[in-house]
């Protein structure tokens, strides 16, 4: 690679204010979890199965969250794509920047930026293996009213 580059090009990389990258990551990422709950919810809502949280920031670039779910039918898989805008656009005024896979309602991605949901039919999640993919991202449980916070029985 040396042969192609001759010039003098500097080694040091821009240094940056420490104020600014101890600040802004907290902020981002309470708001990227804020989100990712708030979408988990609403798919729950709609009874999405097998709802994971993968916080992938620390392994990828494309996002700070993934929340991957399964919808048992193609109309499933189209209404909790419709709850989760509705609610993330009630609750947080959050808009998806990208939405694919609507029309077919076999996987439906959405994008927020920092927050990326994949709504998908078991033949698709089976055959794709997301979580395999990225088993060295960390794990989120989603609290759940079983969790001792439901009612009494």
């Amino acid at each position: 690679m040396s042969d192609y580059f001759q010039g003098d090009f500097p080694i040091q990389s821009l240094s940056l204010k420490k104020s600014a990258i101890a600040s802004a990551p907290n902020q981002t990422d309470d708001d990227s979890r804020k989100l990712a709950i708030t979408v988990a919810e609403a798919a729950s809502d709609r009874k999405a199965g097998e709802i994971l949280l993968l916080r992938v920031a620390d392994v990828s670039y494309l996002a700070d969250y993934f929340v991957v779910m399964t919808g048992y039918s193609r109309v499933q898989v189209r209404a909790i794509a419709e709850a989760i805008e509705d609610k993330v656009g009630t609750e947080l005024q959050r808009h998806p920047l990208r939405t694919a896979g609507k029309a077919e309602g076999s996987w439906v991605l959405q994008d927020y930026g920092d927050v990326i949901i994949h709504i998908m039919m078991p033949r698709e999640r089976e055959f794709y293996n997301l979580e395999a993919f990225w088993s060295h991202a960390e794990r989120l449980e989603l609290p759940t009213a079983d969790d001792g916070g439901g009612k009494p029985t």
